[in-house]
């Protein structure tokens, strides 16, 4: 049974109807590069990321000239991956900008991961003109010299389109403006030949219109609201449920459900709270398999995740005796993970659907009994002091410090680069609020947060750190582009000269010739020769004074770890998982 709504119809054919409509408002006369910049700025764009070159010049130097904040990056995969975190630190839509050729294929790493985030960007690229195809012009860019999917609406692109008149504008600018309405995600490309810049046009000021959410029915919340008084409940968050936090614990509270959350919804639901189990699939808590087995709820209510292989491992345990009710807005999502088990799919807007939910809960009372369910807080092992220990910085040591000094004791968002950094965090870091944490479990890119936290200290105007490991941090970190604009964001390596989490997993796999180590580095160094500033942690006594150090800097900064890479990361399960896909036995 499929649930959607006449509410969601109606919306999908004004959605239709806008898009058909011609634009009202077409004002002056511009080059097509001007009118663009103009409508980016009507479709809330208040930066653009990226590296210029010859064929963007006419729409660089037009960015430049307008009230957008134009940041110029190392690489155009880092200007991708801040834009992508600039947008979920203040929910505006965000530009990329790049060249021709290798300008635009170095972006598509991070435009991908965007796209499976759910961010809004808009990439504007140049092609070569028509009157150059074929002739071997430098970097050439078009249909014939480039993979289709990168000028075409389809897996890469949500919305893409070349533009070859400036006519064609006030068309693209609604299709824009929808896009970027909807709920969810919205990744689009507008590729524009370098002479068609500079054309005629006019500027276009798009019809806006307000947020298009799709909102279940009273039928739909009726069915849900009988089922969450007739049988026990347990609720799995995702990040897709970010927006509805104060809702989903006013549902959990009303119910007395027990609360998990995917790796990705860390803080979503409060992490101290008697009635979380813990973190589902990487890095996750026995707890949440323990409660599983003994005491498992009648059915589930999914909120937000895919339930894919990083939240769930796809684990049967994880199936209710009576199933899912899962709620998305994408109705490719339900029954995806596990389509064998029972799913009432319910294709909504998640805030929408929880508001509405809570109008039908009876209210907490003050005599209501309070479950508490079994926790993980036991998972921080005791080591003997650090006054006794003098080898490298043991992982757990370290997230006690952050857990204390970032996470309670400042307002930083913190993010986790892929690799044993994110397991590390995902296991040991509590956070008791949502849109404080940021992890990525889906296209899981290297140097995906080193970069991404730039954009997201940008435009949140507040700290933010990045959890990194001293490959990804090799790989891409916008260290210098930080300098560069003076914003204070902070990393911390976990320095053991490795890719530790092949190294650990390979040996968990049985293939211990594996190897897969780094030439030591001190980036420390590597940080002051940029212009920011940096510390080395040799020692575990040296922790804390480093991170305050750190978070009362005006500069970025950077604090170089020195591991102990013998310390087993939280990976169990994850190699587990690829050992069932290869048929290995870890």
């Amino acid at each position: 049974m499929l649930i959607t709504t006449k509410s969601s119809l109606k919306q999908k054919n004004e959605i239709a109807n806008k898009i058909d409509q011609p634009v009202g408002k077409v004002q002056t006369q511009a080059t097509v590069a001007e009118a663009l910049v103009q409508m980016l700025q009507d479709l809330g764009v208040r930066h653009a990321f990226g590296i210029g070159g010859g064929g963007i010049v006419p729409i660089w130097d037009a960015l430049e000239k307008s009230p957008i904040d134009v940041l110029y990056f190392r690489h155009e995969s880092g200007a991708a991956f801040a834009a992508m975190e600039a947008y979920f630190a203040n929910g505006c839509p965000v530009a990329v900008f790049t060249t021709t050729g290798p300008g635009i294929t170095n972006a598509l790493t991070g435009l991908m991961a965007a796209r499976w985030e759910g961010a809004k960007i808009l990439l504007i690229s140049p092609s070569t003109p028509k009157t150059h195809e074929g002739k071997w012009a430098f970097q050439e860019t078009n249909f014939h010299t480039m993979p289709q999917e990168i000028f075409s609406s389809g897996s890469v692109f949500h919305y893409a389109h070349q533009v070859q008149s400036g006519n064609e504008l006030p068309k693209i600018a609604q299709e824009l403006a929808v896009g970027f309405a909807k709920t969810g995600g919205f990744v689009a490309h507008l590729n524009i030949p370098s002479d068609v810049q500079t054309s005629h046009a006019y500027n276009v000021y798009p019809d806006i219109p307000s947020l298009l959410q799709i909102i279940p029915d009273g039928k739909t919340i009726d069915l849900v609201s009988k089922i969450l008084f007739s049988e026990s409940l347990a609720i799995w968050v995702g990040f897709g449920a970010r927006d509805a936090a104060k809702e989903i614990l006013q549902i959990a509270e009303r119910t007395g459900a027990a609360v998990m959350s995917s790796p990705r919804g860390k803080g979503i639901f409060p992490e101290n709270h008697p009635l979380y189990l813990g973190v589902t699939g990487f890095a996750g808590h026995d707890s949440v398999l323990e409660f599983m087995k003994s005491n498992p709820p009648q059915r589930i209510l999914v909120l937000g995740t895919r339930l894919g292989e990083f939240t769930s491992f796809w684990n049967p345990l994880m199936i209710p005796p009576k199933g899912f009710i899962h709620v998305d807005i994408d109705q490719e999502v339900p029954k995806a993970a596990y389509p064998q088990a029972e799913t009432i799919p319910i294709i909504a807007d998640i805030k929408a659907f929880t508001s509405m939910l809570v109008e039908k809960l009876p209210p907490l009372s003050a005599d209501s009994p309070v479950k508490f369910l079994p926790k993980f807080y036991n998972s921080m092992p005791s080591y003997e002091s650090r006054e006794n220990y003098t080898g490298l910085v043991r992982p757990i040591e370290l997230m006690k410090a952050i857990q204390e000094l970032i996470v309670e004791g400042s307002n930083a968002t913190i993010f986790a680069d892929a690799g044993n950094c994110l397991s590390w965090a995902v296991h040991y870091l509590k956070f008791d609020r949502p849109k404080r944490w940021r992890g990525s479990t889906g296209f899981g890119s290297m140097g995906n947060a080193t970069t991404g936290v730039v954009g997201a200290t940008l435009v949140s105007r507040s700290k933010s750190v990045v959890l990194v490991g001293d490959g990804a941090m090799l790989m891409n970190n916008e260290v210098n582009t930080a300098v560069k604009y003076n914003i204070p964001a902070v990393w911390i390596v976990f320095n053991d000269a490795s890719y530790n989490m092949c190294n650990q997993g390979a040996v968990l796999l049985g293939r211990p010739s594996i190897k897969a180590d780094i030439a030591p580095t001190d980036f420390a160094m590597l940080a002051i020769s940029m212009g920011a500033d940096g510390i080395c942690v040799n020692h575990e006594s040296q922790i804390r004074r480093a991170i305050l150090k750190a978070m009362k800097s005006k500069v970025p900064f950077v604090i170089d770890v020195k591991i102990n890479p013998e310390e087993l990361a939280p990976i169990g399960q994850r190699m587990h998982s690829i050992g069932k896909l290869t048929n290995q036995h870890p």
